[in-house]
């Protein structure tokens, strides 16, 4: 059975959440009525040969071809390609899914790939949506280099279970800390440091501030010249945040968050 099959079939708990991770910072998630939301999902080697000089060849295996992709909601925290990636979203464009939301470049590249208008979100730091039982609430994020200024994250609330925040890519900033005030049990971060993202120690302090119920890594696995120990995380976790749980999720294995 594939993957995305699984996913559907997949019985998640009242007041719970449960989440697959694809690689680098792509995510599906499934709430206990079923509806799939996703974001920054990266399902295909388009980033091979953007950055003359560096090796972004793809290491996580595709464990969804485009083409195969069903999901409800499809989110993107930025433009960068490993994040709205055009190949990805012109494998799911003629498809059911219910809206395109992202930051105003990003829905630039949802209507560059044929997503008709009256499927296309805007989003911004503190607009907050609703979809089926999923609320999303856009959150600030520090841009990491000059070529998308409109970098953000999402505090996507899931029924009556968990709110999960997740970083996007963001430099670090004492503003981050704000999402404190929408109380996320989990917290989704990058720590690989390079590019000028957040670095193990850095998304160590965000948590210590924001006092998530549990910190899990994402963007340090995709690239062999963008990688970084995770263990690093969670060590600094331990000294910056030793309230905060740390968990690593394997890639495509279902892992279920109640509250």
């Amino acid at each position: 059975m594939s993957l995305m099959k699984q996913i559907r079939e997949f019985a998640v708990p009242r007041k719970s959440v449960a989440l697959w991770w694809l690689g680098q910072s792509g995510y599906i998630f499934k709430t206990s009525e079923g509806t799939l939301t996703s974001v920054d999902l990266y399902l295909t080697d388009s980033c091979n040969g953007l950055a003359p000089g560096m090796d972004l060849t793809r290491k996580v295996p595709v464990l969804i071809e485009p083409d195969e992709l069903d999901v409800d909601l499809y989110t993107c925290t930025h433009n960068h390609q490993d994040h709205t990636d055009p190949l990805t979203i012109r494998g799911l464009r003629n498809k059911d899914t219910m809206c395109f939301l992202g930051p105003h470049p990003s829905c630039d590249v949802f209507r560059a790939e044929n997503v008709e208008t009256g499927r296309i979100v805007a989003a911004w730091p503190q607009k907050e949506m609703e979809f089926r039982d999923v609320t999303i609430r856009g959150t600030f994020a520090l841009p990491t280099d000059d070529s998308d200024l409109n970098h953000m994250g999402f505090v996507y609330q899931f029924g009556s279970g968990p709110k999960i925040y997740v970083t996007g890519d963001t430099d670090y900033s004492d503003l981050l800390f704000s999402v404190e005030k929408q109380k996320p049990d989990i917290v989704i971060t990058v720590i690989n440091g390079g590019f000028n993202n957040l670095s193990h120690w850095e998304a160590a302090e965000v948590c210590g501030k924001i006092k998530p119920k549990l910190a899990i890594p994402c963007h340090y696995d995709m690239f062999p010249d963008n990688s970084v120990d995770p263990k690093q995380f969670r060590a600094t976790l331990g000294l910056r945040a030793p309230d905060v749980a740390y968990n690593e999720l394997e890639h495509g294995k279902p892992y279920v968050f109640g509250v």
